[in-house]
């Protein structure tokens, strides 16, 4: 593989396809551990993304000579601080759709976070003796969805475009 710093981006966005792929098999599959497979097909499509979203920052702190170029997450490069340093339409960009709490990039930073939160416990009602033994009670707040093959690919068409557009406006220069 070439040392260019495009080919990491190209990489991670190729196995994101491939983790999408298998998270469709997953979906349509009737085997036993189907759940199990779908959530980790679902993790890696996540966590590549993210790494394609890396690599993305990772070229445009390269090309601009940033002294950040070696950051080891994104959010290290999304932020104020590198835009008051050198004014970089690509990052500032990023930028402002990471601000976006709307946005397919904040939901997708938003997603990759949630990974490394841990699990919390639903909390049981409280059961009073006076009350009849029958009663429909809902304490928790509606669960999230968890994110699904379109999303997900939908955040993979963005990611791409993106980089498409940035590489050929770096290139111009």
């Amino acid at each position: 593989m070439a040392q260019e710093l495009y080919t990491r981006t190209n990489q991670k966005l190729f196995f994101a396809g491939l983790a999408l792929e298998s998270m469709k098999n997953a979906q349509e599959s009737r085997a036993m551990n189907a759940q199990g497979l779908l959530q980790a097909e679902r993790e890696a499509a996540l966590f590549h993304l993210y790494g394609g979203l890396l690599g993305l920052c990772h070229e445009i702190a390269g090309f601009y000579r940033l002294p950040q170029a070696n950051a080891t997450q994104a959010e290290a490069l999304l932020n104020q601080d590198i835009l008051r340093e050198v004014a970089i339409p690509e990052m500032a960009e990023l930028l402002e759709l990471a601000g976006n709490p709307q946005s397919w990039l904040a939901q997708l930073l938003k997603a990759h976070a949630d990974l490394f939160r841990p699990p919390v416990a639903k909390k049981a009602p409280k059961t009073d003796v006076t009350q009849p033994l029958i009663q429909a009670v809902n304490l928790d707040a509606p669960e999230t969805p968890a994110l699904g093959y379109e999303e997900l690919q939908s955040w993979r068409a963005h990611l791409k475009d993106v980089a498409r557009r940035f590489r050929d406006a770096l290139s111009e220069c």
